[in-house]
Formats: C-alpha cells, structure tokens, sequence
C-alpha cells in the first residue's frame, strides 16, 4: 500500500504513535511574571523546593508543579489556607504523553472566595504510578480518581473505594488512556468474543440485583407453551 491510496480507516488501524518528545507537552507563555498569581508566590514561600515550576498556558491559566510525595500536604493547605480557600475541585485528570515521559495527575483548583483559579500537577513515574488520594479534603474526588485510576493505571493511595468505575473489575487489557494502548485492545476479536461468551450474569449484575430478581417470565399469547395465554384458534 502506498501513501497515495492510504486512508484515514488505515490511520486506525495502525494504532497510536507515541508523543513527540519536542511537542509531547504544553507549550508555555511567559507574558506574564509568577508574581501576578498570589498563590504561586505563596506556595513557593512556604514550601520551597517541593514546588518544582510554574507555567502560564492558554495566556491565562497558571500551572504549578508539585513533588507528587507532599501531594496532600499542600493540597491542604491550599484548601484550607485564609489567603488561598481552593474550596472547590473541579476536577482530576491524568494525561499521557508517551515516549516512556511520566505521568501526570492534574487538578484543577477554584477558590470562589478569592476568585481565582489554579491547576496543580503531580508527575509520577511509569514503573511506580501512585498518588495520595485528595478524597479526605474534596468528597468530589472519589469518583475522579477512580476514573483515573481505571484509565491510566494510577494508584491513589488511601482512597476509600479504590476500584474501577467504567471498565468491568475484571478487565485484562490494561488502561485504555495510555498512549501504548492499542485501539483495537490488546486481545485479538476472537479472544474478546470468546470471554464476552464465557460470562455470567455475576458479571453484568451486582448480588443484590441477582437477590431481586425473577425467573425469566413466557411472555402472553407466547406460541407452545400450552398455558391459558395461548392464542385461541382462527374461527373458520
């Protein structure tokens, strides 16, 4: 096959590339000093080489980069702070850049007392993928972390449920965010039929739901099963 007689369906097919190590990450502005955010100046008086560096993206949203290890720490203080009051968590993602490149834990910060915004990130290496959980500060953490623990693999340490919660517990093909995760998965169809036919209902069906349930009801006027539901014959 040539480039000439390439399609977009083969550009599928051939799965994901990795990230450019050049373009893989944000690009970051510099119009504006840390200075013009009180919080990152505060951060960095307070916790000092625990706040790696800072980034001004899309002309307006500043970024700070945290040590993942004073992760809960300084999301504390920033929550509980008078001069910052991050009362509320937005949300939490994680992003995958490839090429073998950390990952990143992003929260997304808003204090409506200040009216300010800031959005913190956590690296974490690949072979050791883990974070302490934020659900003791933001009840709004829970089911974001869980989501990107199902999706990129990150572990949040101390979460009160920490299981999946868009992928079956017992999906085997890894997390479907990462940058080497193939878009087909990694089973061939076959494999992904043959264990779609192998499950149960315990697979699609919580205890309680199974507890509840009825025994399959014949549907009225079904044809052979003799009952009082029967059509009755055609009149000649």
């Amino acid at each position: 096959m040539t480039e000439e007689t390439r399609t977009g369906f083969d550009a599928v097919a051939d799965g994901p590339k990795p990230s450019d190590a050049a373009t893989g990450t944000e690009v970051a502005t510099t119009t504006q000093e840390p200075s013009s955010h009180p919080s990152i100046v505060a951060l960095k008086e307070t916790f000092g080489d625990a706040i790696l560096r800072w980034e001004l993206v899309s002309g307006d949203q500043h970024v700070v980069y945290i040590d993942r290890d004073r992760t809960l720490e300084i999301l504390t203080w920033l929550q509980q702070d008078d001069g910052q009051h991050y009362e509320f968590l937005s949300d939490v993602t994680g992003v995958d850049f490839g090429g073998g490149r950390p990952l990143q834990v992003v929260y997304q910060l808003f204090s409506l007392a200040h009216h300010r915004t800031l959005r913190v990130k956590a690296e974490v290496p690949l072979h050791d993928p883990r974070i302490e959980s934020l659900c003791s500060l933001w009840k709004t953490a829970n089911w974001l972390e869980r989501e990107v623990y199902d999706l990129f693999g990150i572990t949040f340490e101390n979460h009160p449920d920490h299981r999946r919660i868009l992928m079956p517990d017992d999906y085997a093909e890894g997390y479907p965010l990462r940058k080497d995760f193939p878009l087909r998965g990694r089973f061939s169809r076959a494999e992904q039929t043959r264990r779609a036919l192998k499950q149960d209902l315990d697979h699609d069906y919580t205890p309680f739901e199974l507890d509840v349930g009825r025994e399959p009801q014949t549907l009225p006027g079904q044809l052979g099963d003799g009952g009082d539901d029967a059509p009755a014959p055609a009149e000649s």
